[in-house]
């Protein structure tokens, strides 16, 4: 793989998907009784798969409705798991670690995701490489890098997903998020 496939927009979310596979393996390897851990794991995984959405929304999913015969449809599709995976968040967040529940909702939390990498690493990345130029790519890994340093930390479900709203609300949500971990504590363990 050339550098500049490892900064373009599939080489970052790529990355971006490995990160989160090993939270979801070192949570699925924890010890019923190691609750901090637990919570510090799912507070992160959180947070990675939010920021990771918001930037997908704001820019791949758009990319793929101008780039892509059927983009619409597909994009559709990617939003409409975005949907599910953040009200399974939402839920996560509401409860506590040591509830039986958590367990079941972590567990729905990491076969949404791992469905949804799948999806798109067999079929959206192939078809977007396939349909964009090197340049395209690398302009979008930028973006995509730069959006997740101001997006949201938490899921927000009722917030828009799409373009323009996305664009106007996102940062605004990121710095609330923001604010509230650095009042909470949250993701400082």
């Amino acid at each position: 793989m050339s550098m500049t496939q490892k900064m373009d927009v599939i080489g970052v979310l790529m990355h971006d998907h490995r990160e989160v596979e090993q939270m979801f393996a070192e949570l699925e390897g924890l010890g019923v009784s190691d609750t901090d851990r637990r919570r510090q794991l799912t507070e992160q995984v959180i947070t990675e798969l939010v920021r990771h959405s918001v930037a997908e929304e704001a820019y791949v999913y758009p990319a793929v409705r101008r780039l892509l015969p059927g983009g619409d449809a597909l994009a559709d599709r990617e939003l409409s798991e975005h949907a599910e995976a953040e009200e399974t968040m939402k839920e996560l967040e509401r409860t506590d670690v040591s509830e039986a529940r958590h367990g079941v909702l972590l567990n729905r939390l990491m076969a949404e995701i791992r469905a949804h990498v799948q999806e798109e690493e067999n079929e959206l990345f192939p078809k977007l490489r396939a349909a964009a130029d090197e340049g395209q790519l690398a302009e979008l890994g930028h973006k995509v890098q730069a959006i997740k340093k101001i997006a949201p930390t938490r899921p927000h479900p009722s917030a828009p997903d799409t373009p323009p709203g996305n664009m106007m609300m996102g940062p605004l949500a990121g710095l609330v998020d923001r604010v509230r971990d650095a009042i909470t504590g949250r993701g400082k363990d």
